[in-house]
């Protein structure tokens, strides 16, 4: 709330994974392929096995270009876009781990050194001391890796970090260990990989075949070891934030599915170009690699999406807000902001009290500040579609922003401000609307359901609303009529007798024959922050 807003039409999150994942693709194959270079090097010296050798120096020339050229490049675009985007996080997680980030730019100026020195010096230099270079440049590669990863596991499972603020603790914390194994096979996956990419233009069927070969070496290993750290790294998520993954908006999941399914296509790509080497082509081998492009990012969005609503677990919300206050942060809490206000915290805004006059333009800028980091008005993850789609009125948005905190079990902010503001956010996404809403025409069980409930419950018979309504249709009926008394942050939805007869009617289709009573709140996420806001 420090710093201005930098609007990105389409969605600032959209951006930042089309920036990073090219260069995560690219900077994985860094590490991999360097590993690659120096034993591939030795395996043709060794066997004086010339045409590889020659092979190998033209690779050499790719892999510099690619990795550092394009890497060093789309780095520097990940370090724009998130510092402009969310400089927030950015600031925190320079702070917090400064001397991992001094670290990291120390191996990083050594892995350059190295690759420009090893590639100039194929023909130049003593073999030995040529082999040395590729060494030491896959060593401070994978140094730069392993610093890396503790400061992005760390976004997940920050730990005990969150009470005690040490940098060892913070850094080697639960997901480290499998994140780092797991990380490690995808370079190697990917050196396999990016090998036939200059394999499949060799005019030598022999040469290509050779290299086919070892490549696959590389790559069929690695992707077969995937899913057992794979399984490693998820037992090492806490079991609520794996269950708010596999919630109402189960991004996540979808994106584990279409992550593992096109692991398994690049593993069966990889198996047939091995099968059929002397014929592998340009067109099939760029095939081979944006399925595994499509894999890797597909893990990418599940580590981004299986945190929300943090950016850093219990710690800091996407929208730059702290969960609790903690000592020297000088942000800005939940609980503070319901006292001070929006507009009176934020830094970049025009208006600083509310009139009926610049209610909507006041409520622009409170979206700005609390809901722009993951949505649009009308684009990526727009308002404007999800309102429409759903019908709801202005009494029923209303409603709906008293209880974000639930919303998609827990993957949503809660609603930082006074009533003003929130009456003002209201009032611009209202303005949003391109039709005239009836929802007094809901009388559907199951679409009043969809429209009102499925933000935060599933259709699913152990959800709690199907299992804890009361068995008599009169006596659950009469139970919906006030929502915040059977839990207070959920929203302060008025249904219509015949929506919340028609509701529970069909629930009673769905649910199974023995009921409990509703006394307790929707198996959410546990956050510090979980009474604020409403």
């Amino acid at each position: 709330m420090n710093y201005p807003i930098w609007d990105v039409a389409f969605g600032a999150g959209l951006l930042i994974a089309l920036v990073a994942g090219l260069h995560v693709f690219v900077s994985h194959f860094a590490v991999g392929g360097g590993l690659f270079l120096v034993l591939t090097e030795r395996k043709a010296r060794r066997t004086n096995d010339a045409p590889l050798l020659n092979w190998l120096k033209s690779h050499t020339k790719f892999f510099v270009l690619l990795t550092v050229v394009f890497g060093a490049v789309s780095g520097v675009g990940i370090w724009f876009t998130i510092g402009l985007i969310s400089p927030t996080a950015t600031s925190d997680l320079i702070h917090i781990f400064v001397w991992g980030w001094a670290i990291e730019w120390v191996f990083f100026f050594i892995e350059i050194t190295a690759a420009l020195l090893y590639l100039y010096g194929w023909d130049k230099l003593d073999p030995k001391l040529h082999e040395w270079y590729g060494w030491i440049y896959f060593i401070a590669a994978f140094a730069s890796l392993v610093v890396i990863n503790g400061i992005i596991t760390f976004m997940l499972t920050p730990g005990s970090w969150i009470d005690v603020h040490k940098f060892w603790i913070g850094f080697f914390n639960a997901t480290y260990l499998p994140a780092t194994f797991f990380r490690t096979a995808i370079c190697i996956a990917l050196a396999g990989i990016y090998a036939l990419l200059t394999a499949s233009v060799q005019k030598d069927l022999d040469l290509k075949a050779r290299i086919v070969r070892w490549g696959a070496l590389w790559t069929v290993p690695a992707l077969i070891a995937l899913p057992l750290f794979g399984w490693w790294y998820i037992r090492e998520i806490p079991a609520a934030i794996f269950a708010s993954a596999r919630g109402p908006m189960p991004t996540a999941t979808h994106y584990a599915f279409l992550a593992w399914t096109l692991l398994a296509v690049t593993f069966v790509l990889t198996l047939w170009a091995l099968l059929r080497p002397k014929h592998l082509h340009l067109a099939f081998a760029l095939l081979v690699a944006l399925v595994a492009l499509g894999a890797m990012d597909s893990f990418e969005f599940v580590r981004e999406s299986v945190r929300k609503p943090f950016v850093i677990e219990n710690y800091l919300y996407d929208n730059s807000l702290y969960a609790a206050a903690m000592p020297g942060d000088g942000g800005f809490t939940i609980d503070n902001l319901n006292t001070v206000g929006v507009l009176n915290a934020a830094t970049w805004v025009q208006h600083r009290t509310i009139t009926p006059g610049n209610q909507v333009s006041v409520g622009r800028e409170v979206f700005r500040v609390e809901c722009q980091a993951c949505h649009t008005p009308n684009h990526y993850r727009g308002i404007h579609q999800l309102i429409e789609q759903r019908q709801w009125d202005p009494t029923t948005v209303h409603a709906m922003l008293s209880g974000l905190a639930l919303m998609h079990n827990g993957v949503m902010p809660p609603f930082a401000g006074t009533d003003a503001e929130r009456d003002a956010l209201a009032a611009y996404v209202n303005s949003l609307q391109t039709i005239t809403p009836n929802p007094a025409t809901f009388t559907n069980g199951k679409l009043v359901f969809e429209n009102y409930c499925s933000m935060c419950h599933q259709d699913r018979t152990d959800d709690m609303l199907f299992t804890s309504l009361a068995p008599d249709p009169k006596v659950a009926a009469d139970s919906l009529k006030d929502l915040t008394i059977l839990f207070p942050l959920m929203p302060d939805l008025k249904l219509s007798e015949a929506q919340r007869t028609s509701l529970v009617q069909w629930i009673n289709t769905q649910r199974p024959a023995v009921q409990h009573t509703m006394n307790h709140p929707p198996a959410n996420r546990p956050s510090p922050a979980s009474e604020g806001g409403n």
